[in-house]
């Protein structure tokens, strides 16, 4: 199955953003993509609102969700992408959505782990998943969603793998910063390796975000990327066989000796 990543730098308008996904799922689909990936705020930045952003969230997350199905049915691929989502309080969620080609919603992930690190915090306006892992098929896939701080964190990435991932598609608006290149090229490649899984991400492209979108194999090896570009599609051919090759060489997950719960040792 070829699967697509499309890299944009989305605005304040939830209509404008879904004309530039569009163009770019078209394209996707010229490559003969089943399945295109985009961003963390694909929907709308949270920078570029105008207004109250809780009123912003509410007024627009039904017509992004429906927009994005439009573009599934009507390009004929499955699309995951990044919005807000109401949660009926002041803050809302971070919610990536994955649609079917048919345009029928395949499920919702609310991130989890919220952005409260070199010293920005996210948590002031986003409330965190009061849920678990997402999991969805596509083209006979088990893919697995994340959105962009997830991918510091082994667990989760472990825990869709143990729940079957064959993918793992991280949705993100990764900010520019001293080494935070090196830090997302080698986090995706660590996500890959270790749990021998396909990794696709996509990055907002943006004077505070570093694009960067890739896709790897279960090696770590990015097999279509982009750099800072504004606007792109990197593409590849993803297969059962591959993850089947690599588990076969490496297989890290059969020799697993613990679970996280039971890591630590009691001194002999």
């Amino acid at each position: 199955m070829k699967v697509s990543v499309g890299q944009f730098n989305p605005g304040g308008d939830v209509v404008e953003n879904l004309a530039t996904m569009r163009r770019l799922a078209v394209t996707a689909a010229q490559e003969d993509s089943k399945l295109v990936v985009f961003p963390e705020e694909a929907m709308f930045s949270v920078g570029r609102i105008e207004g109250d952003f809780a009123a912003a969230v509410d007024a627009n997350w039904t017509t992004f969700v429906q927009g994005l199905s439009m573009i599934a049915s009507e390009v004929g691929i499955a699309v995951i992408a990044g919005g807000y989502e109401a949660s009926g309080e002041a803050r809302p969620y971070n919610t990536v959505v994955a649609l079917g080609d048919d345009g029928e919603i395949l499920g919702t992930y609310r991130k989890l782990h919220l952005y409260d690190a070199f010293s920005y915090q996210e948590s002031t306006r986003i409330k965190p998943s009061d849920r678990g892992i997402t999991l969805v098929e596509i083209g006979g896939f088990k893919v697995g969603i994340m959105t962009c701080y997830d991918i510091r964190f082994p667990e989760l990435a472990r825990a869709l793998a143990l729940a079957g991932a064959d993918m793992i598609c991280v949705s993100a608006a990764w900010f520019k910063g001293e080494h935070k290149i090196d830090h997302w090229e080698t986090l995706l490649k660590a996500r890959a390796i270790e749990n021998t899984c396909w990794v696709a991400a996509a990055g907002t492209s943006s004077e505070h975000c570093i694009g960067h979108s890739a896709i790897l194999d279960p090696m770590g090896i990015a097999l279509d990327f982009l750099n800072d570009e504004a606007e792109g599609v990197a593409t590849t051919d993803v297969t059962h066989r591959r993850i089947e090759e690599v588990r076969e060489f490496l297989p890290v997950l059969r020799n697993r000796r613990f679970e996280s719960s039971s890591a630590v040792v009691p001194a002999a």
